[in-house]
């Protein structure tokens, strides 16, 4: 491996951005909701933020409107640290929007305006293959697997890191609404799943992607394909599994007062890229994986304990301090 500086410890984040509605109030249905908080979300946005409060190093890769909402987002990136010279805007299409509704449990369920939004419209002639192949780490989902042209640039994206040395790291985030139906989802989304080098998924979207019980290792090891190097399920608030080659395990969650849940994953694989990118060997050190898994769980619990996702996202001395208070 090369000496970890900060430029071979990039992690390059693609994929969507978007705004999400929240209402000002939890447990109300939309139609019932008097107002709404404007929030930056998308995975691998939060991810890409997620990683720069960590004080690592990480740029976002993705398409947006050349609208208010756009430049909002993209100045959101930039004052979070985050890396923009792979970001471009459409004259013509509008930014996604995503409307939230926050159960009494802090869960959520999602209504999307993206018709078609500009993160759909990606074209691989826009893609910055110069700072895909200077990354360590290629961090996506699925959301831009689902219609074209974003998913032929997803497909070349991966292509070039691949073939630049560059690990492949994937949390397909399921968002059911987005696909034309629940099969397309399992389908597309697993349809590069054994290009990875590292994959997260939650409990739930084992139960999906399985259609069995997430519980129950032999549906998780039904996932696992030679060459890949971690497998991690997220068990919520319970902690997370990890499964290697070489060894398995569970890591204890950490118990905090959750508002609300969204970008918990986020923070969570954020945590995680950050110290992989420092010290790859932690594929094949379980202790090392241990800690840093320790270090994403209370950086996931950190998260759920404000509303939205990226002004929830935890510095290295809050999940600290998490951490030594629980101990």
């Amino acid at each position: 491996m090369a000496n970890p500086s900060s430029a071979t410890e990039l992690i390059v984040s693609f994929g969507e951005m978007l705004i999400d509605f929240v209402p000002d109030v939890a447990g109300v249905s939309l139609a019932e909701s008097t107002g709404f908080l404007k929030a930056p979300g998308g995975a691998p946005a939060n991810v890409a933020c997620a990683i720069t409060k960590l004080g690592g190093s990480s740029a976002f890769i993705g398409k947006f409107g050349d609208d208010e909402f756009g430049h909002m987002l993209v100045d959101i990136l930039k004052k979070n640290g985050v890396n923009s010279e792979g970001v471009c805007f459409d004259k013509d299409a509008r930014t996604a929007l995503a409307f939230v509704t926050l159960k009494k449990n802090g869960e959520r369920e999602f209504m999307f305006y993206r018709n078609p939004s500009a993160d759909m419209l990606l074209k691989e002639s826009e893609l910055n293959m110069g700072l895909i192949k200077q990354a360590k780490i290629f961090h996506y989902g699925s959301i831009s697997l689902i219609s074209e042209p974003c998913r032929s640039a997803h497909m070349a994206a991966m292509k070039a890191a691949k073939e630049a040395g560059v690990l492949l790291s994937y949390d397909p985030n399921v968002r059911l609404p987005l696909w034309p139906s629940p099969e397309a989802a399992r389908e597309g989304i697993k349809s590069i799943w054994t290009e990875a080098d590292f994959i997260k998924v939650s409990d739930d979207e084992v139960a999906f992607l399985t259609q069995g019980d997430p519980e129950d290792e032999k549906n998780v090891m039904s996932l696992w394909y030679e060459g890949l190097k971690l497998l991690i399920v997220t068990d919520g608030e319970k902690g997370c599994r990890y499964f290697t080659k070489s060894f398995k395990g569970s890591v204890k969650g950490f118990s905090v007062k959750t508002v609300d849940t969204t970008g918990a994953g986020d923070a969570f694989v954020g945590s995680l890229l950050c110290s992989i990118a420092k010290d790859t060997s932690l594929f094949q050190n379980e202790k090392k994986l241990k800690e840093a898994l320790t270090f994403a769980n209370a950086c996931g619990a950190i998260c759920t304990t404000q509303k939205g996702a990226i002004p929830a996202l935890p510095d290295i001395t809050s999940a600290q301090q998490l951490i030594s208070s629980s101990n």
